[in-house]
């Protein structure tokens, strides 16, 4: 089947955010006199935002701590070093560059709040060809639920069955199917060893955004 349009997730499909998320993560961690978390034990929790990773992060001591705090030291320390670490997943800014030299409309469509979103797309020359940008308070609702594609979709006016909406996690490919769209599994993003890809039902498993070219 080949698409007109691509929609993706951001942390996970295009942009290796884990290690500026973990950075946050135990800048607040030794604040509070903790064990530091390491990349490995980070990394797949990192697109499922701040109150996850602190829960990592604190683990039984977790409700010991304020919350709001705990997530407010968080947030500041991450939006102040937002792109010190993220790089594009390999071969992701060429693929994006391909579309756009191409005239295939993309965007992308993230649970990340605008005012994380927006600074940390100005650090890549890439995402000034992007289509549109729905982010996770865009509507008042975010994924798993379909409208923040339907957004999308109404943005670059294309049908769903014309846009495949590719990303990492289970709420992305359950997003897209509620949206009546074709989807694919960044393979390569922060996906948990015990998850069950196979179960998810999406409409491909890429091990490389590379293999998008193939259907646009």
């Amino acid at each position: 089947m080949k698409f007109n349009s691509v929609l993706f997730d951001l942390d996970g499909t295009l942009l290796d955010t884990a290690d500026d998320l973990g950075a946050a993560l135990n800048h607040v961690l030794t604040k509070h006199g903790k064990t530091t978390v390491s990349a490995d034990l980070y990394t797949p929790e990192a697109s499922n935002g701040s109150k996850a990773l602190l829960k990592l992060g604190f683990g039984e001591d977790f409700n010991d701590f304020d919350f709001e705090t705990l997530k407010t030291e968080f947030l500041d320390y991450y939006a102040s070093h937002i792109a010190v670490h993220t790089r594009f997943f390999d071969e992701a800014d060429t693929t994006l560059n391909y579309l756009t030299e191409h005239n295939i409309p993309w965007g992308v469509v993230t649970n990340k709040p605008a005012y994380l979103t927006v600074p940390l797309l100005r650090h890549f020359a890439e995402f000034a060809q992007c289509s549109t940008v729905v982010s996770g308070d865009t509507l008042s609702v975010a994924k798993p639920s379909p409208e923040p594609l339907l957004h999308a979709l109404k943005a670059i006016n294309m049908p769903a069955n014309c846009c495949l909406y590719v990303g990492d996690a289970l709420r992305d490919i359950q997003a897209g199917q509620n949206a009546q769209m074709k989807t694919a599994v960044a393979m390569f993003g922060y996906i948990n060893a015990d998850d069950d890809v196979d179960s998810w039902g999406a409409d491909y498993q890429f091990q490389s955004l590379r293999r998008l070219i193939g259907l646009v």
